[in-house]
């Protein structure tokens, strides 16, 4: 890299608008949506989709909810030309929902264009012709007068055609392309001059697209750049204003959210964002950024793994694992202090409750995401990580003092395995640390109890052992102090019981109950000992045997 850029590179410029009104807007309500994965997105990849994918993502989009779809760029290719062929001869066009094409600005394309949109029900034909300065003066060599006329001319053909055709039902989209940097006065004079042609009304409705083709400043320079249009044009309540952001400085949906802000009507783009180069503007994040605010986006992401499956499948591109909402990392916390803050936050919820969740802005359930994918644990997870993990799969809530135990084996073990630890890994981990497997020291088979005259209580019972089979006897207050009477015999540690916690593991009343029992040794240690069985007594006597053993 050079260590003076500026010597090769300058600043895009910035449009004066000092009394701009966006900033103080808030998005409200969704915008228009065109889906361009079809056409733009298609374009964009190394193997372009078959017919076969082509229809399955087609059917993606409908399920999604799109209603105005860019199916093919057909004079571009007979594979795209006969796609929406096949849409139209096999009626596989719902009556709420517009197909567009787009067409470059030359009568044998625009010609081509309409053929392949024969019979169509509703239809939108998409010209678009470059008017940046660097477009007209190294690609085109043309001037402005010579651009206009270039835009004018096709879309005077076009008018003509639709006229030619009234079965169906057209709508036009002009876009200056190039237009984010286009001389901002040069862009309105051309969009009128195209607008003056189609004279835009109920009976002939009109797009205009203004894209950041490629993007070339900062996304509160591209708002002000539609806000002027939206304010200077002036046919604008009879058009609507549409923006297809690139995303080559990575603020495509910055730029797209801060257009709507500026007075911009539709949206375009690709489902996680496909599109040449750095790609176009993300569908999903724009629409999940609305949602997440209470705004419903008019689609329907509510199994959004489906979504990622049949869009990777397609484009045979990867959706990032950390792509905003819809990456399968999307939800994951690995660190201790996200793990707590999260479980801290799930212990509070109320069902009725507004969602309000660290670290989780959305519910993952309400686009299908299970919870087992939120709270994921390796080296640097803490305590609260792996408790949770234990609570929603097994219903076991941990006392503190045994998460952080429990968190410090999991921490020696993911850091001697070098990777993560999955769910199984982690309750093995835990059910062969705390006694849980039936090989332990003591396994208690029959017990009884009595009180006796002077207020103790007499315990009896048979103990499994690696022996065999012992009868144990003990005397206290209540039946873990007689268990600890009893056990103490026979081991060579004396020992208190330092911490108990029990409770059901359902709300039925034959459900199981887990105890959980810390004994602290002589010496200064401790060890817990966890026990489960339908019948709490046995349980607690187990899980006293599972810390002592």
């Amino acid at each position: 890299m050079l260590k003076q850029p500026a010597q090769k590179y300058q600043p895009f410029p910035a449009i004066s608008l000092p009394d701009r009104r966006w900033p103080e807007q808030r998005i409200t309500h969704a915008p228009r949506w065109l889906s361009t994965d079809l056409r733009d997105g298609n374009q964009a990849l190394a193997e372009p989709m078959d017919s076969a994918r082509k229809l399955q993502f087609w059917d993606l989009l409908l399920g999604c909810g799109f209603k105005e779809i860019e199916v093919a760029f057909p004079s571009a290719s007979q594979t795209d030309f006969q796609f929406v062929r096949q849409l139209i001869d096999e009626n596989r066009i719902p009556d709420d929902v517009t197909i567009q094409v787009l067409t470059q600005a030359r009568e044998d394309l625009i010609l081509r264009t309409f053929e392949s949109l024969r019979g169509a029900k509703t239809a939108t034909v998409h010209l678009y012709n470059a008017t940046a300065p660097l477009f007209r003066r190294l690609v085109f060599g043309m001037d402005k007068d010579q651009i206009i006329a270039l835009a004018t001319r096709s879309t005077r053909l076009i008018r003509q055609l639709c006229e030619e055709n009234p079965q169906t039902r057209w709508q036009y989209e002009y876009s200056p392309e190039t237009f984010c940097f286009t001389e901002p006065e040069f862009a309105l004079e051309i969009c009128e001059a195209v607008a003056d042609i189609w004279q835009p009304c109920a009976e002939r409705p009109m797009i205009i697209n203004l894209p950041a083709t490629v993007e070339v400043n900062t996304p509160n320079v591209y708002a002000d750049q539609i806000e002027y249009f939206c304010r200077h044009f002036s046919r604008r309540s009879e058009v609507c204003i549409s923006v297809h952001p690139h995303n080559d400085r990575g603020t495509g949906v910055a730029c797209a959210e801060l257009a709507v802000m500026a007075g911009a009507d539709r949206v375009e783009g690709c489902l996680f964002g496909n599109g040449e180069r750095t790609g176009n503007v993300c569908l999903v994040t724009l629409a999940m950024n609305l949602y997440s605010q209470g705004v419903s986006p008019d689609l329907d992401f509510s199994d959004m793994n489906q979504v990622v499956e049949v869009v990777e499948s397609c484009n045979q591109l990867p959706v990032h694992p950390r792509h905003p909402w819809a990456g399968r990392l999307a939800y994951t916390a690995f660190s201790g202090s996200h793990q707590d803050a999260i479980k801290k936050g799930f212990d509070a919820r109320q069902p009725d409750d507004r969602w309000e969740m660290p670290y989780l802005p959305v519910d993952p359930q309400d686009i299908g995401c299970s919870y087992e994918a939120v709270i994921r644990v390796n080296s640097q997870s803490g305590k609260s990580g792996s408790a949770w993990l234990i609570e929603q799969n097994h219903g076991l809530k941990l006392p503190r003092a045994l998460q952080q135990d429990f968190s410090q084996h999991v921490q020696q073990e993911a850091d001697s395995q070098g990777k993560e630890m999955t769910q199984n890994a982690l309750w093995q981990l835990f059910r062969s640390r705390y006694g849980l497997v039936p090989t332990g020291h003591f396994i208690l088979q029959t017990y009884r109890s009595e009180s006796q005259q002077d207020g103790q209580l007499r315990l009896a019972a048979t103990v499994v052992t690696g022996g065999g089979t012992r009868q144990l006897e003990g005397h206290g207050n209540g039946l873990l102090s007689a268990a600890a009477n009893g056990i103490s015999r026979w081991l060579d540690k004396p020992f208190v019981i330092k911490d108990y916690h029990e409770h059901s593991l359902g709300e039925r009343s034959d459900s199981r109950s887990v105890a959980y029992i810390r004994c602290l040794f002589q010496d200064g240690t401790s060890r817990w000992g966890v026990g489960i069985d339908s019948d709490v007594a046995r349980a607690s006597i187990q899980a006293l045997f599972n810390a002592v053993g």
